[in-house]
């Protein structure tokens, strides 16, 4: 046995709570912050959760701001801060998936206030001090631990009616974050263990899920592995999988589960090549290879395997490899515009990756 090599863990410092029925907890949750006036926030899609948080909430709550949308615009955020403001409010309770999380994400590094997850998907940006955001068709990402959510619930319950479709592609979208935490510059022995339980997870509950969307044990494996993905998330600095997936979306609009589902199987492909002990456990995990065992997998569940099946152009391709390789980043694997035009070429036909 190798003995654990050198490291460093700093421990996230979010509150989880995490079962069934956890949901009635958010007032309570709400005081324990010492907060009293919180804004709920929700996409327009989700405002009648929006409305029954508010309900929990009671007197503590200072009205919805339903707007929330994908890739986090700032000209919402604008909206957004200035219903903050109006109604006084000293935190957030953001209800629903990435964009909602990213939208409280987005006020609380402008105003300091704190904030309250509630997930209903497997998208994971909930533990997370990251913040990405949308601004004249340009996304760029920034770490502070001001972004960092203070509480986060994780109701099972509230994931029971999550459509399939969606489903699939937001736990893709989860085990990109598990895969790219294990080959991280600064993983450590224990987002290893955490990226590696998320993986397991999520190949042994998200078929019973598929077949059974109402499964509630299944449902409670895949939130589970969502969780774990969002802590090494929050943990370890992300590579050229989550790179590329911010340039398809914030500058060509491609929606963000999605894009992740199809683009693993092709950058952890790639990435395999120099990092493949690192990746072995994943393949074991999912048969064959890194990049085939993935791609395998999400064709097993119906997920969207083309970027061409999101409207992405083929011609779109060059623009989209000229702004992924404009500044340099911390990859496993050194790559060329080239090789870069590959991967996003393989990744719009929905080529099985042959490692």
């Amino acid at each position: 046995m190798n003995p654990p090599r050198n490291f460093t863990f700093v421990g996230i410092p979010a509150q989880v709570i995490f079962g069934s029925g956890t949901l009635g907890q958010v007032a309570d949750a709400v005081t324990s912050l010492g907060r009293s006036r919180a804004l709920v926030l929700s996409t327009p899609q989700q405002i009648d959760q929006a409305r029954d948080v508010a309900a929990r909430l009671g007197p503590l709550s200072a009205g919805i701001f339903a707007e929330a949308a994908m890739h986090t615009p700032v000209d919402v955020t604008h909206r957004a801060i200035a219903a903050f403001h109006a109604a006084e409010a000293d935190c957030t309770v953001a209800i629903g998936g990435g964009s909602t999380t990213g939208l409280g994400k987005a006020i609380a590094l402008r105003t300091g206030a704190d904030q309250l997850v509630i997930p209903t998907t497997y998208a994971g940006s909930e533990m997370t001090d990251i913040l990405g955001e949308t601004d004249e068709g340009e996304k760029t990402t920034r770490r502070d631990p001001a972004i960092r959510p203070e509480l986060v619930i994780y109701d099972v319950d509230l994931t029971l009616g999550l459509p399939v479709a969606m489903t699939v592609t937001s736990a893709l979208n989860a085990i990109a974050h598990a895969v790219e935490g294990l080959y991280a510059a600064d993983a450590n022995p224990i987002t290893d263990m955490m990226a590696l339980d998320a993986i397991r997870a999520f190949k042994t509950g998200l078929p019973e899920v598929v077949a059974n969307p109402s499964d509630h044990d299944a449902r409670a494996e895949v939130l589970y592995g969502a969780w774990l993905g969002s802590a090494v998330l929050g943990s370890c600095a992300m590579a050229l999988h989550h790179k590329l997936c911010h340039v398809l979306g914030g500058s060509f609009g491609l929606p963000h589960a999605e894009t992740h589902a199809i683009m693993l199987p092709h950058t952890a492909g790639f990435n395999a090549v120099t990092v493949s002990e690192k990746l072995r456990p994943v393949a074991e995990l999912m048969g064959g290879t890194v990049g085939g065992g993935l791609w395998d997998f999400a064709s097993s569940l119906g997920a969207p395997l083309r970027l061409a099946d999101l409207g992405l152009d083929e011609a779109d391709l060059d623009r989209a490899a000229d702004i992924a390789t404009r500044a340099p980043y911390a990859n496993p694997r050194s790559f060329t515009r080239a090789d870069i035009k590959t991967i996003l070429t393989d990744a719009w036909r929905g080529t099985r990756p042959v490692t």
